[in-house]
């Protein structure tokens, strides 16, 4: 049985394509893939993304148990702030790649991955540590993102607090028209400007209403799972169970900027981080363009000279270049730029070039 967010009403009602997604029932396509991607790049999008889980952590151990539970420097946040990370096990591999608020001294805020949230919550559950009240709060929040050129200008017209001072990663409590007090993230998962705004699930469908009304002399247009994808992928942006899974190093992922091998404190799964740091990485994640015809998908073979060297783990036919481009994991050795390889599709070697990424320089 699929879940649905607070908006599938007003998704249906603009004639969304809606399928099932790590359990939820979500819009894939409005108006289509390529003119909901170019509108992000151009004007602005509109994304539900209510179906991400939400963890809070308080009381006097929250950053204790934080710095624990992530390689990331915690400690190095103030209130409302935000930074990527990484759950990671004790082998070293990615649990789960999330976001932290700090929203008051003791107090946090964890986004984690729709597909994730009961693996997560046991898994924090069980490795927390210290005097930290950790609740899951993902029922308590509806999320939607404004991305693009456009976004912040939109998302004003309806906030009540001035926004232009927000910075990438910061966070903010606003009230905005027909939601009431929203917490309002300057984060996305696009490369473009933009904000993921928290709101009480009854006040969703009202918030959503009010932005596509503020927005539409700006070309703002919902905009769904589909366009996500290729605009994450243009980005070079991992997703769970593709770029990341449970025996993925964070290393090789080209995360290290993540990891905090330096900060005082220990964390889950230092050691074999450390391990792949000193040593040196055996196999990268990189980003390529084909040069013949074909359009790489998740789970083909990287070739050469007859023989794998590795897999894609996300692939399509980028909007805005108007090439297929792709990304995978290969030796170093096939790492660098201009490298070539080949990419499986259905049987026949198609070649491919390793290219800088992102894709699209922003």
């Amino acid at each position: 049985m699929t879940q649905k967010t607070p908006l599938y009403d007003a998704h249906v009602k603009l004639g969304a394509r809606m399928v099932p997604f790590a359990g939820w029932d979500m819009p894939v396509q409005y108006a289509g893939v390529m003119a909901e991607h170019d509108a992000v790049r151009t004007n602005a999008g509109i994304f539900d993304v209510s179906h991400m889980g939400e963890f809070e952590f308080s009381g006097p151990d929250a950053l204790a148990c934080l710095q624990w539970l992530t390689p990331n420097d915690v400690a190095k946040l103030a209130v409302g702030h935000g930074q990527y990370s990484l759950l990671c096990n004790e082998k070293g591999g990615v649990v789960d790649d999330i976001i932290i608020y700090r929203l008051e001294d003791t107090r946090y805020l964890m986004v984690v991955n729709a597909a994730n949230i009961e693996k997560d919550w046991k898994w924090v559950q069980t490795h927390q540590k210290g005097n930290a009240k950790v609740t899951n709060r993902s029922a308590e929040f509806a999320l939607l993102a404004v991305q693009g050129p456009k976004a912040m200008g939109i998302v004003q017209k309806i906030a009540s607090t001035d926004l232009s001072n927000l910075s990438r990663f910061a966070c903010t409590w606003s009230k905005l028209n027909g939601a009431g007090e929203c917490l309002i993230a300057r984060t996305g998962y696009t490369g473009e400007d933009g904000c993921e705004i928290f709101v009480a699930p009854d006040k969703a469908t009202g918030l959503w209403n009010a932005l596509l009304d503020a927005g539409k002399p700006d070309g703002l247009v919902p905009a769904g799972l589909g366009a996500r994808d290729t605009l994450r992928v243009e980005m070079k942006y991992p997703l769970y169970g593709h770029e990341l899974t449970d025996s993925t190093n964070p290393i090789a992922a080209g995360l290290s900027w993540v990891v905090k091998l330096g900060k005082p404190d220990d964390f889950i799964g230092r050691a074999p981080i450390q391990k792949v740091k000193d040593a040196g990485r055996e196999i990268a994640l990189v980003g390529f363009e084909m040069i013949d015809k074909g359009i790489p998908r998740d789970a083909y073979a990287i070739v050469s000279n007859k023989k794998i060297i590795g897999a894609v783990t996300s692939g399509t036919m980028s909007p805005t270049l108007k090439r297929a481009i792709g990304i995978g994991y290969v030796p170093v050795a096939f790492a660098e730029v201009g490298s070539k390889f080949s990419i499986d599709i259905r049987g026949s070697e198609r070649v491919a070039h390793v290219v800088s990424t992102p894709f699209i320089k922003k």
